[in-house]
């Protein structure tokens, strides 16, 4: 994709060290043996995303807080089986991983790649307000189906999703939204809401799956409709349907904002643009010693520099 676009790309930072984590044998160490497969698996990911797609403008989306307060006082199931310790809000995360963050943090400051993590709100909502607020084309790269959400054919605003690896991402817009779950390219928010999410804590609507809900967004529009048409006789719902969607009224009061990713979170200052050099040369030559990440920085400044599309 040419710079001259001014694309953006919006890096769901933890979905994509994750995958390097859990994809890249730890056997991938620094001199000292400390494990550095998800530094160095992110690092490739996104020299291989920088050379296929290039984007003139990059943020790394991080989570300041993975499980936010607001959703948690809405509906206190949210993320709760992934607690380590409950009483401080902490996720549970493999030692090996936890201890590779703060490299990552390090070296994506000494490249130059922004980063932005806003106390109070999780990733979702850093890259759900720099996508609302961009006059477009964005591409949002993830492995979670919840930011199908933030797609927008009018604005230009697509997902780049990773399910089945980095390389061979899926491009998701509405037409593709609307092919796999049978509902208006805009509408996943409620139809993730109906379905649930046992990943999430999102009880969803009991014997609610995806074809139903796909049938139930489709035909009364939202959430909102769905809940008018239950207390309309004359509504077309079967009366299974009915009281199995009155029973779940609570749930379906609160859960909308817990799903609903923020367009409104307060960020820092920051520059988008793709760096084409390293902003601090000497702390990336000592990381790079440090931790043996030679190959795979090189990777990305090469991604990094500029291509006659570019110019």
């Amino acid at each position: 994709m040419p710079g001259s676009e001014n694309r953006l790309m919006l890096l769901d930072t933890a979905s994509l060290y994750f995958r390097a984590f859990f994809g890249v044998p730890d056997s991938i160490t620094a001199p000292d043996g400390t494990p550095v497969n998800a530094v160095r698996g992110l690092l490739d990911f996104i020299a291989r995303l920088t050379a296929d797609r290039r984007p003139a403008r990059l943020v790394a989306c991080l989570d300041a807080d993975w499980r936010p307060a607001f959703r948690v006082a809405l509906l206190p199931s949210y993320k709760a089986h992934r607690l380590a310790n409950a009483a401080r809000n902490i996720e549970e995360v493999p030692a090996a991983l936890e201890a590779q963050i703060p490299v990552i943090l390090e070296v994506l400051t000494a490249l130059g790649i922004a980063h932005i993590g806003v106390p109070g709100f999780e990733a979702d909502d850093v890259i759900g307000t720099l996508a609302g607020r961009d006059p477009g084309p964005v591409d949002v790269v993830t492995g979670d189906r919840d930011l199908f959400q933030l797609v927008d054919d009018s604005r230009r605003v697509r997902i780049l999703y990773t399910a089945r690896g980095v390389g061979r991402h899926e491009v998701v817009d509405e037409s593709v939204v609307a092919a796999k779950y049978g509902i208006p390219g805009r509408s996943y928010a409620d139809f993730a809401t109906l379905r649930g999410d046992p990943s999430d804590g999102l009880p969803g609507v009991s014997g609610v799956g995806d074809k139903t809900a796909g049938t139930l967004i489709t035909r009364f529009g939202s959430i909102e409709g769905l809940l008018a048409a239950v207390d309309d006789p004359g509504a077309d719902l079967s009366p299974t349907l009915r009281r199995k969607i009155a029973d779940a009224r609570g749930y379906l009061a609160v859960a909308p904002e817990v799903v609903r990713v923020r367009g409104d979170v307060p960020l820092p200052d920051y520059d988008d643009t793709r760096p084409t050099a390293p902003a601090d040369p000497e702390a990336l030559v000592e990381l790079a010693g440090r931790w043996g990440l030679d190959s795979s920085l090189n990777r990305v400044l090469n991604a990094f520099s500029p291509a006659p599309a570019d110019a």
